[in-house]
């Protein structure tokens, strides 16, 4: 037990780094953040030491009160520090990839699949709801990328559904903030063996063309890509 003493005193200090960044960062898109979660804490210890007093036992509800008023503060903080977050992502080239590695258990995300040189991008998630394929950059470019990646996708697994989504603030889009849930929200069709069919056949085409003994320089006139990819076992 001793041994594992001194590992622990090294993490917290880590944790409360971390905290007071976090703190940092989002006090600088949101001023008020300070007097938001003393307002939360105080309000919150208030009202229930107010109802001890009212039915006698004011140190009992007095303590339950600061463990739930320090909850309550943790649960502000934690979603307008993702509000701040969110807000100064917005825009920013890679942004839809950073909340894909963040989805949760159960997806297979892989940044950039497709990509133009005026950097539109679209990323690849592989869950039980299927395919889902996420586009950032100009909305009107992007959708040359996700159909081709479409049509690749519909050659390879043919049977499994394949979502399409752009990221922005525009009519038909989905707001970064939102990208998570709304992927979170679409109804699951597949199994966990067909989940990893699908991620086995998908990486194996990435596999085979990452061999592919392709010349360097342009490529020679006539010369064409496989259109498919290895057959599923």
């Amino acid at each position: 037990m001793a041994r594992k003493e001194p590992a622990a005193d090294a993490a917290n200090p880590g944790r409360l780094k971390q905290i007071a960044l976090t703190y940092k960062m989002t006090r600088r898109a949101d001023k008020k953040i300070g007097l938001v979660l003393a307002a939360v804490g105080i309000v919150t210890f208030g009202v229930f030491l107010a109802i001890g007093f009212l039915i006698g036992h004011p140190i009992y509800l007095g303590i339950l009160g600061l463990l739930l008023a320090f909850l309550a503060s943790a649960i502000v903080f934690g979603r307008r520090a993702e509000r701040a977050a969110f807000g100064q992502m917005e825009g920013q080239p890679g942004a839809a990839a950073a909340v894909l590695d963040n989805i949760g258990r159960g997806w297979t995300t892989t940044p950039a699949v497709a990509m133009n040189r005026n950097q539109d991008v679209v990323h690849r998630a592989v869950g039980k709801a299927g395919i889902v394929l996420v586009a950032e950059g100009n909305p009107n470019r992007v959708k040359t990328l996700l159909a081709a990646e479409k049509r690749k996708m519909n050659r390879i697994v043919a049977d499994v559904p394949v979502h399409d989504l752009v990221v922005g603030t525009g009519e038909g889009q989905v707001e970064l903030k939102k990208l998570r849930t709304t992927m979170l929200k679409l109804p699951r069709v597949l199994t966990g063996p067909q989940v990893t069919a699908t991620n086995d056949r998908l990486r194996a085409l990435g596999d085979l063309m990452s061999n592919m003994p392709l010349p360097k320089g342009p490529m020679p006139k006539g010369m064409r890509l496989p259109k498919g990819g290895p057959k599923a076992r």
